[in-house]
């Protein structure tokens, strides 16, 4: 059992992104999906499945490259166990300039900032990604 699951995961795909691989697999869960689904959603991946294992379930992550270079080019943690941090909807953080995304947890649900500007709420920032 990990202490932080989603440093876990993208841990995980920081490395296959490096290795240069197609897929990456990872124990799966409700906030790691939805995670992917906004991965998707940018295009920053290809796809996403979740094949059942008979226990949590193992969600499959393919990778995408352009021209055999990697979309993702960085993936950053930002809240953690030990600093939660919030943000109000007027504070909401812009990634290099609006050129990468940041993924929050709002009351909500999963987002990336734009969203959360469109739907006028804050939250903690999980994670930035360019």
């Amino acid at each position: 059992m990990t202490t932080d699951p989603i440093a876990d995961l993208l841990t995980r795909i920081r490395n296959a992104v490096k290795a240069r691989h197609r897929r990456v697999d990872i124990p799966s869960s409700n906030l790691k999906q939805a995670i992917a689904k906004i991965f998707l959603e940018e295009k920053l991946i290809s796809n996403f499945t979740v094949l059942e294992d008979g226990k949590q379930g193992i969600l499959r992550i393919n990778l995408k490259y352009n021209n055999g270079k990697p979309v993702i080019a960085g993936l950053r943690k930002i809240s953690r166990p030990g600093l939660r941090q919030y943000r109000t909807r007027e504070n909401l953080p812009r990634v290099m300039g609006g050129l990468g995304i940041a993924i929050l947890s709002t009351s909500k649900g999963v987002m990336t900032e734009s969203k959360a500007r469109q739907e006028n709420v804050g939250g903690e920032v999980l994670a930035y990604v360019w």
